[in-house]
C-alpha cells in the first residue's frame, strides 16, 4: 500500500507534552467498526465495564532504560560530538544503536561518554545504512548496565524532546507500573494509563491480567521513508511470551472470551507467538513483525492503545485492525474533540472490523 494512504494533518497543539494526573483520568475513544455507533467518547476508567468477566488484558513489563547517550567521537587528534540511541542489545558488551551524525563515524572509531564524573567508552564495530552502528563497550554485563544508567538519560520521543528538555518528572512519568525487565528505549505507552485503583476495578469485574515482554526499540521513532509499505524495513525487537501466559490466554480463547492487548507492543509479541491456526505458543526471541491492512489477526481480539503519528507503522497497525477508513474517521473525530495525542496522550480502545479481515 502507499504510505501516503496513512497520512493525516495533526494540529501541533494536540501533542501532549505531559500526562494527565492521575494516569487513569485520560480520555478514551472506543471504536467498534461493526456496530451502529462506531465511535464513543469515554474514559480510561470506563474500561472495566467495556469488557466482560473472563476477558483478559495483556500488559508489557518492559522497563525503559536511559538509552540516550551524548559523547565525543575520538579519532587520533580529532574529536567531535555524537549522540547515540541504543536500541537492541546483541551481546553482553554490545548494543546496536542509532548515531547522529552517523555519516562521520567510521568502523574503529572510539566514542567516549561522560556525565557528572561517570565515564564509558565504546568502539564502532560495524556501520550500516540509516545511521545504525554496532557499539562494543569497554565493560560488559551488569557493569555495562550500571555504566549506561550513569551516563545516559531517558530518550523522550522526538516530538516531546524538540519542545522541552527531559526532567526529573519524566523519569517517573515515562515508566508504566508494570515496568520490571530492563531493555526498552521507549515506553509501552498504553500501559501508562493504569493505576492500582484501575487494576483493582478490573479484578473486581473478573478481568484477567497477564504479562508479556517486548523491549521497545528506537526503531519505533523512525519515520517510514519508503513510498510503499512493501519497501519498509522493520527493526527487530526482543520479546517473550512465557508458557504460563500462553496457556492462560489459550484458556481465555477456549471459553469464548476476548484477549485484549494493552499497547501495540503487547500485540506485536502476541501475534509473533501465534501459530498459523491461531494457537498461542511460548516465544522468546527477536521479532520484526510489520502489520498492515490485510493482515489476519490470530492472537488478539481488541487493542487498547494511544493515538499515533501520521505515516507511522503504528497507525498502519491500527488501520489493519479496525479498517483504514474507520481509523481515518476516528482520528479526525479525536482531533475535532481535542483528544491528546502520542506517548503522553489519551487512549483508544479498538475492536476489529471483521469485513476488513478477509
Amino acid at each position: 500500500m502507499r504510505v501516503d494512504d496513512f497520512d493525516f494533518d495533526l494540529p501541533n497543539e494536540r501533542i501532549a507534552l505531559r500526562p494527565v494526573k492521575p494516569r487513569d483520568a485520560a480520555r478514551m475513544l472506543v471504536v467498534r467498526p461493526d456496530t451502529q455507533q462506531v465511535m464513543s467518547d469515554m474514559g480510561v476508567r470506563d474500561l472495566p465495564m467495556l469488557l466482560q468477566p473472563g476477558d483478559a488484558l495483556v500488559f508489557n513489563d518492559t522497563r525503559v532504560i536511559p538509552a540516550q547517550l551524548e559523547g565525543r567521537r575520538v579519532r587520533g587528534e580529532i574529536s567531535a560530538g555524537v549522540s547515540v540511541t541504543l536500541h537492541m542489545r546483541s551481546a553482553p558488551d554490545q548494543w546496536r544503536a542509532f548515531a547522529r551524525p552517523a555519516k562521520k563515524l567510521q568502523i574503529g572509531d572510539l566514542i567516549e561518554f561522560e556525565k557528572t564524573g561517570a565515564r564509558l567508552t565504546a568502539r564502532v564495530a560495524e556501520k550500516s545504512d540509516a545511521g545504525e552502528v554496532l557499539l562494543c563497550f569497554d565493560v560488559s554485563g551488569p557493569d555495562l548496565d550500571t555504566a549506561i544508567a550513569s551516563v545516559g538519560h531517558v530518550p523522550l520521543p522526538p516530538y516531546i524532546a524538540q519542545k522541552r528538555a527531559e526532567d526529573a518528572q519524566d523519569i517517573k512519568d515515562y515508566q508504566t507500573i508494570f515496568a520490571e525487565k530492563d531493555g526498552a528505549v521507549a515506553a509501552p505507552t498504553a500501559g501508562l494509563h493504569f493505576t492500582p485503583r484501575l487494576l483493582d476495578a478490573l479484578s473486581e469485574r473478573g478481568i484477567e491480567q497477564h504479562i508479556v515482554t517486548l523491549h521497545v526499540g528506537a526503531g519505533t521513532f523512525l519515520p517510514v521513508k519508503a513510498d510503499d509499505t512493501d519497501d519498509h524495513k522493520m527493526h527487530a525487537e526482543w520479546g517473550e511470551v512465557s508458557d504460563t501466559t500462553a496457556r492462560a490466554l489459550r484458556d481465555v480463547k477456549a471459553r469464548g472470551n476476548k484477549v485484549v492487548s494493552v499497547g501495540t507492543t503487547s500485540l506485536r509479541i502476541l501475534e509473533s507467538a501465534a501459530q498459523a491456526d491461531g494457537t498461542l505458543q511460548p516465544f522468546a526471541g527477536e521479532t520484526s513483525i510489520f502489520i498492515t491492512p490485510g493482515y489476519r489477526f490470530r492472537a488478539i481480539d481488541a487493542l487498547m492503545t494511544n493515538f499515533h503519528l501520521p505515516r507511522s507503522t503504528l497507525f498502519m497497525l491500527v488501520s489493519a485492525l479496525s479498517g483504514l477508513e474507520t481509523m481515518r474517521a476516528a482520528y479526525a473525530h479525536a482531533i475535532e474533540m481535542e483528544y491528546r495525542f502520542y506517548s503522553y496522550g489519551d487512549a483508544s480502545l479498538l475492536f476489529p472490523a471483521t469485513s476488513e479481515q478477509g
